[in-house]
């Protein structure tokens, strides 16, 4: 039986204390505080690494819609008229024309550490005093989605950094499991839900990355796999230069929920059976997709060898209910949940998702579910 709260709202956020206050001189308020980052601290504690989407309460003005942006000098306001845009994301627009097809943001994210009781059921303390915002121009609309990995005694994050140069992946790293310094760039441009294994395997570092693109090749007719955007994977002997394996990763399948897209979720854990990963798989509804949680093993020495692959039904699906006394800020035509963090706690597993890109969820997963 798998128990489920949800541990952090919009309505948690103090946006008196956000990073943003120091210099837009324009009235925002919280899209979502979700996806969140999870590690275990030294003391025993968990820490949530939130994304804070803020978003601005007007942002439409005299016929322009207005974006966030940050600058080394502070967060500016840039300006689209509306006939040259169109959306049908609440969470993006495209501009209309010829060339590459462009996007913009309708909120910019910053990651926000929420410190939570041993066993996932409480917060103890929100540390706004340790905030991590844009601090680059490859970070300029903001960073997204963290997943923390401690190995060797060391936490590393990697969020997703948006701006117009790149959408690529950038790595963190910190001493304390609280404190984190901005290591650069380490995945080009759309490569993201990069994910570091919790641990070495053959003395190296391991990761899930999913490249994206604009081309895909059709697989065989009689391929169970369904093509497009899969979980590849990398190694590196530092943590910042990474080379792809030769070896394909984690593919989508036919005939399942996850055939239109999918991506890592937490990193991978090491458990006697092998490397568990919870990863998204994405079935198409309206424009976005109903988002679920899936899981499969990698072998301990091996890791493209998928040991087992459980994409029939989901482990997770997002819980209408979970969100019924924040019900009026929901904003998505389709069902999310988007899970970013595990940790051991002895007979189970806590697992941190994001709820309808909305709200921080927290759930308590026996581990003999994954026997």
């Amino acid at each position: 039986m798998i128990d489920d709260t949800l541990i952090f709202t919009p309505d948690d956020v103090d946006l008196t204390r956000s990073p943003l206050r120091r210099s837009l001189d324009a009235g925002t308020y919280v899209l979502g505080a979700f996806n969140p980052g999870l590690t275990r601290l030294p003391g025993g504690n968990l820490l949530l690494m939130v994304r804070v989407a803020e978003a601005l309460t007007q942002p439409v003005v005299d016929g322009h819609a207005r974006a966030i942006r940050w600058t080394p000098d502070g967060y500016v306001l840039d300006r689209y008229p509306l006939d040259g845009i169109e959306m049908d994301d609440p969470r993006t627009f495209r501009l209309r024309g010829p060339g590459p097809r462009l996007s913009g943001l309708t909120s910019l994210s910053w990651l926000l550490p929420v410190e939570i009781s041993g066993d996932g059921r409480s917060v103890v303390k929100v540390h706004y005093d340790k905030a991590i915002e844009p601090s680059a121009s490859f970070m300029g609309l903001g960073i997204e989605d963290a997943r923390i990995s401690l190995i060797g005694g060391a936490w590393y994050m990697t969020v997703c950094a948006v701006s117009d140069e790149r959408q690529c992946t950038a790595l963190y790293r910190s001493v304390n499991g609280l404190d984190y310094r901005c290591e650069g760039i380490v995945l080009d441009h759309q490569n993201k839900d990069m994910c570091l294994f919790e641990g070495k395997v053959g003395g190296k570092f391991m990761a899930l990355t999913r490249p994206l693109g604009e081309a895909w090749f059709a697989p065989p007719p009689d391929s169970p796999y369904a093509g497009g955007p899969a979980i590849q994977l990398a190694q590196s002997p530092d943590a910042l230069h990474w080379k792809p394996l030769d070896a394909p990763g984690l593919r989508a399948r036919r005939r399942t929920s996850t055939n239109t897209r999918m991506g890592g979720g937490t990193p991978p854990v090491l458990t006697p059976q092998g490397w568990l990963m919870l990863y998204h798989g994405v079935e198409q509804r309206a424009a976005i997709g109903a988002y679920r949680t899936f899981w499969a093993l990698l072998d301990r020495d091996d890791p493209s060898v998928v040991l087992r692959q459980e994409d029939g039904a989901p482990l997770l699906e997002e819980l209408p209910a979970l969100t019924d006394g924040i019900g009026e800020r929901r904003y998505l035509p389709a069902p999310v949940v988007f899970t970013t963090g595990i940790a051991d706690a002895g007979d189970t597993y806590i697992v941190a998702s994001g709820e309808a890109d909305l709200a921080c969820r927290v759930s308590q997963i026996p581990k003999a579910r994954f026997d």
